[in-house]
Order: structure tokens, then C-alpha cells, then sequence
């Protein structure tokens, strides 16, 4: 099906300036941003073939383009190995059994093939959270120990062997590199805070091994064939009765956490006992998927917040730079670029990742230029540098990058609607951020007040080139490539000026090969349904075209899920995504009681609703999505 061409005026008119903010060449948006069109943008207005999945009534499935499939390829509890469910539809069975096989609530996500091999490779996936209402047969009643190294052991990160199936789909076998990573795994700590005092414990005296990674959510893959999972929300996982300091604070620590208790029976997460072991979390952690016996790597050098994203590019000079969002209301975008140059011929997956224990981690400035576009600097986070001394509570460079967002709020960077995932253009190298909403600060930021419709609470995605087109930059343009929003709202700020079809509160982003921009959503459960999202009963997931702009919907989700991550094979005839929560509750934690009272995804026989990796393919055999 030939794409569409949309009028250029949308729902409130002002063609001019939605002209403005979508040619590039053609506005003052093109001065802005560069001189003339790149070689490589030859305008496409043909990139999607599929025809768009239609808004329908709340179904509890996945919902695709005709002519194509989708099947289930590792749920939480199915085994490593590919033998089948290993956990009992009562979800009675033990923290040792859980340990064994795939975790819950399936995150960011990566394939790793060999060179030259299409149809089989490695599956790593992260699992970010538990809903301890489905993972124990009676939820939290009676907490225990168990319960606490079940839910634990459901944390972390998989790695798989995966195959193509002769009808055209992918599932798991059994390989000699399939392994799990929890939250009990031991981790090695490299860089600037490795050792430091700040993350000394009684049980790790040196600072140099920490025990697990968790709360793991969006991701990143580095040249020499690593996977960088990102610690994201660690803060909900502890408890302190007494006394917050600033510091603390200001990463999240409180007297309640987020209703995990774990610290009731791992004394580790009771930071009155143990405050250092707070900062022990919330890192991007290596992990070298091919070598089980290696240690996950904490990587200290990219800062201490709650990573969502660790995407990775190569600036001109071969240095390697890491874009990364902190996914909280009002955070910041960063990027770290290391001090020395990638070779491919000596960096490998033995040695690559110390070039992310050496470099520089910047934050970034948006000053507010125009309505939609302006300029914007990266600003250093180096110990010693302007407001970053003794003086203000930074002793060394450690303490500099623990507490990288009080560094950054020193430093002026600017505070954002929710970084979420970077993705980079695979051809021109432009960088987008989905920024996914900010509808329950009531309080707008700066990018917001650029444009009097900003929809904050459907969120926007912002589009960043660098000066020169390098990744190393220390300055760089910007625009919002798209506001989104219902173009059917009530209220004109909700309505945003998506061409093409509509969503709101982005999360998931990536650019496949080809330069399809994949776009996937989390609207909250609380929020599905009822106003602004009326019409949004479910999550799903958009192709775009970033050369005409156009959104269009490939895939409707299950009930009460997020769509997010996303993978593609090297023949571009299967694509991987994760299916997450499907069945949350308002509560985000479900009655042990009715565990399918908002979904039965993706099989009522499961006896409870599960999270899990599918692959989509189409049926003629031919590439997805285009």
C-alpha cells in the first residue's frame, strides 16, 4: 500500500508552521538546522507496504497488519532450554525453580547472531520488575524469605539461544550459552567509583562486587558485541526509616519504597543499615552474553540515575559515545564519550568495554530558541569544573558521577518531560528521544513552554542533530519532530500533530537497519481508557517514515500491557518485541485471587497472565514492515 500524503495543515491549521517543523530545506527550520537536505534523505513517501492496524474496542490480544503472524517465543516461566513451562499455572513453584528459567515483566531486548547466520542466534532480554500478585500463588499474604528470593530471581536479565521455525517464526532451543542474571548474581564494579568509599559495604569491604542488578529496563548493544542493561528504578527497592540525606533524596530514597519489601528479609535493601549499598544500584551493567562464566560489569564512568536507555554510537574519530535518559519527571539527557578510540582490531568483547571506564559524562542544555527547534550544548560532569568542587559536596570524581543529577542540576542542565529511549538514525546519524509525558507534575518545562500546544500528557518525541554530524559534539540542533496527542481531544494541548495515526506517551523507540523508526507505547493502566485517553484502550506500537513524518500503527497490544523493546532479524523477516505486564491492574499489582481478571494473554490455560517475547513474520515470507 503506497503511504498516504497527508495535508500539511493538521487539526488547528497553521500550515506554515507544521511546514516548518517537517521539510527540512524547505523553512526556517532547514537554516536552523542545516544548510540543505542530506544526501542520504531522498524523500520516501513508499517506506511501509503494510496497511494500518485500526483503533478497535479493547481486545486481549496482539493485534497485526494483515497477512502477518506473531507467536510467543519465551514468556516468564518458560525454560531456557526450550523445553516448555517449567512453572505451574498456580505459580506455587519455588525461588530456586524461578532462578531457572525466563524472569517477568520482559523489557529491553537484543538478538546476537553470528556473521553471516540469519536464521539463529542469541535472545538477551531484560525482566524490569515483578507483580508479586501473579509471581506467588497467594501474592504477598505471608511474606517470607522465599517470596523475597523468588521475586529476585524473576529480576535481571535472560539469555537464550533462539532459531527460525520452518513455517517462518523463531523459538527457543537448547544452547551451552543460555543463562540467567538476577538480582542475587554477583557483579563486578569498574570505573571511576569502583573502590570508592560511597559504595563500601561490611560485605564488600573493596567496593569491587556487588550482588545483582535489577530494575532493569531499556538497553543498548556496543560494537564489539555486548549488551548494556540499564538500572532504572532501584530507588523503589529500599527503605529508610531514619533520616534522608539531600543526596539520598534526591535519587529517590524514602521511608516507603515501592512495596517490594524486600528489605524485610535482605537486610541489604534496609538502608538505615546499610546506606551504602543504595548507591550501589541505578548503573548501566555490561554484560557479555557469549561467555556465561563472565561477570556482569557496572560501568561507572556513564553516572548513577535511573537509566533508561544506553544507546551506543561511534563518533567520527571512532570514540564511543553512550546517549542515555533518566526516566523521571523533570530529569535529564546525557551522554558519555570515552577518551579512547574503538579499533575493531584490537577491541573485542574481552577488552571493549574498559573504553567505557575512561571518558567524559556531559548532560544536556535545551536553550529555548523557537517554537520548535533551537540550539542546545552538552555540559561537562567532571569533578573540579565549575560548581562541581568540595565546596558543593563533590570530593572527587566518584562522588561526581553517584550523584550525577545533583551535578547536573549545578551545571544547568535542562529538566524534560521523561527521557525515555534513544534511538539513532542508522543512515544520517540523528539522535530521537521519546520524552513520554509529564501528566502528573502538573508543572511544565522548558521545551513545553516552546509551543503553547505542547501535549504533555500524551508526551513528544524530540529529534537532535549534532554540530558537524558528530556523535562527540559539544553542541547540537534540536526540534520536536512530533507532539503527540488525540486529534479528537477536547482540549487543544491534548490534540498534538501526529501525521498519520495518533498515540500518546512514547516509550519504546528504535531505528531498525533501514531507518524505520519504531515506536512504542506505555500509557499507565490507571490511564487507559479514561480521559485524555479515552480512545487509547491499549498500548501499541508505530512504524514512522522520519523523512515524510508519518506514523503508522503496525501492532495493538493485550490488556493492561506495555509494548516495548524491540529487535529484528539480520534478513529483516522477523521481528522481536516484548509484551510486558499484560493483565496490570490499576494497582500494578494483581489479586493472587483473580489472576486473570483483566487479561488471560497469551493463553487462559497459562492460568495467569504472563509477559514474554514474541516474534511477528509475515506470512508470503517476505521483509516486516515494509
Amino acid at each position: 500500500m503506497k503511504s498516504v500524503k497527508l495535508p500539511v495543515s493538521g487539526p488547528h491549521g497553521e500550515a506554515g508552521i507544521r511546514l516548518g517543523r517537517r521539510a527540512f530545506g524547505k523553512t526556517l527550520l532547514a537554516s536552523a538546522l542545516c544548510s540543505a537536505l542530506p544526501a542520504w534523505a531522498k524523500r520516501d513517501d513508499t517506506l511501509f507496504t503494510f496497511e494500518s492496524v485500526p483503533l478497535s474496542a479493547q481486545a486481549d490480544s496482539v493485534v497485526l497488519p494483515k497477512g502477518y503472524r506473531w507467536r510467543v517465543m519465551a514468556a516468564w516461566g518458560d525454560a531456557l532450554d526450550g523445553s516448555g513451562q517449567r512453572v505451574p499455572t498456580d505459580a506455587s513453584h519455588s525461588a530456586a525453580a524461578q532462578g531457572a528459567c525466563f524472569g517477568m515483566h520482559h523489557d529491553g531486548c537484543a538478538l546476537f547472531t553470528d556473521p553471516g547466520v540469519r536464521d539463529a542466534g542469541l535472545w538477551v532480554t531484560n525482566h524490569e520488575y515483578t507483580d508479586d500478585g501473579l509471581l506467588h500463588a497467594s501474592g504477598m499474604a505471608n511474606w517470607s524469605a522465599e517470596k523475597v528470593a523468588k521475586s529476585q530471581a524473576a529480576h535481571g536479565v535472560s539469555v537464550a539461544h533462539v532459531q527460525r521455525q520452518a513455517d517462518g517464526g523463531w523459538g527457543l532451543v537448547a544452547g551451552p550459552l543460555a543463562r540467567r542474571i538476577t538480582a542475587q548474581t554477583p557483579c563486578a564494579v569498574s570505573g571511576p567509583a569502583a573502590g570508592h568509599d560511597l559504595l563500601r559495604t561490611a560485605a564488600d569491604p573493596d567496593g569491587r562486587s556487588i550482588l545483582g542488578t535489577f530494575a532493569n529496563c531499556a538497553m543498548g548493544v556496543t560494537p564489539w558485541g555486548t549488551y548494556l542493561t540499564c538500572e532504572e528504578n532501584f530507588d523503589r527497592y529500599f527503605v529508610k526509616k531514619g533520616s534522608v540525606t539531600a543526596a539520598e533524596a534526591r535519587i529517590g530514597l524514602d521511608d516507603k519504597g515501592g512495596g517490594y519489601r524486600w528489605h524485610e528479609f535482605d537486610e541489604r535493601f534496609n538502608a538505615d543499615r546499610h546506606p551504602n549499598e543504595f548507591n550501589r544500584f541505578g548503573w548501566v551493567v555490561e554484560i557479555d552474553p557469549r561467555d556465561p562464566s563472565s561477570a556482569p560489569i557496572k560501568r561507572t564512568a556513564m553516572g548513577r540515575f535511573k537509566h533508561e536507555s544506553a544507546t551506543v554510537k561511534l563518533a567520527r574519530d571512532g570514540r564511543v559515545v553512550v546517549y542515555m535518559g533518566d526516566d523521571q519527571k523533570g530529569e535529564y539527557i546525557y551522554k558519555f564519550v570515552s577518551n579512547a578510540r574503538f579499533d575493531p582490531s584490537r577491541h573485542d568483547r574481552s577488552n571493549g568495554g574498559a573504553l567505557l571506564d575512561d571518558g567524559t559524562l556531559y548532560v544536556a542544555r535545551f536553550p529555548n530558541e523557537g517554537n520548535w527547534y533551537g540550539s542546545g550544548n552538552w555540559l561537562p560532569l567532571i569533578w573540579g569544573h565549575g560548581p562541581l568542587t568540595p565546596a558543593n559536596g563533590f570530593a572527587d570524581q566518584a562522588s561526581v558521577l553517584v550523584n550525577a543529577r545533583r551535578a547536573a542540576d549545578l551545571v544547568g542542565a535542562t529538566p524534560m518531560d521523561r527521557p525515555e529511549w534513544i534511538a539513532a538514525h542508522p543512515a544520517n546519524g540523528e539522535v530521537y528521544v521519546s520524552l513520554t509525558n509529564n501528566s502528573e507534575r502538573g508543572k511544565k518545562f522548558p521545551l513545553d513552554g516552546a509551543n503553547p500546544r505542547s501535549s504533555n500528557a500524551f508526551g513528544h518525541i524530540l529529534r537532535m542533530r549534532e554540530d558537524s554530524n558528530d556523535a562527540a559534539a559539544s553542541a547540537f540542533r534540536w526540534q520536536v519532530f512530533a507532539f503527540a496527542g488525540d486529534p479528537q481531544a477536547v482540549k487543544s494541548e491534548h490534540r498534538g500533530d501526529i501525521q498519520g495515526d495518533w498515540f500518546g506517551s512514547p516509550d519504546g523507540l528504535w531505528f531498525d537497519p533501514r531507518g524505520i523508526l519504531w515506536t512504542q507505547t506505555d500509557v499507565s493502566t490507571d490511564k487507559l481508557g479514561k480521559p485524555p485517553y479515552e480512545r487509547m484502550t491499549n498500548n501499541a506500537m508505530f512504524a514512522a517514515n522520519t523523512e515524510t513524518g508519518e506514523f503508522r500503527r503496525f501492532l495493538i497490544g493485550p490488556r493492561g500491557c506495555e509494548i516495548t523493546g524491540v529487535a529484528i532479524s539480520p534478513d529483516h523477516r522477523a521481528l522481536f518485541i516484548n509484551i510486558q505486564h499484560p493483565g496490570e491492574t490499576a494497582g500494578e499489582r494483581n489479586d493472587p485471587a483473580r489472576p486473570q481478571a483483566v487479561s488471560t494473554w497469551p493463553d487462559a490455560a497459562l492460568g495467569r497472565p504472563r509477559s514474554a517475547s514474541i516474534v511477528i513474520w509475515r506470512e508470503d515470507g517476505q521483509p516486516v514492515g515494509v
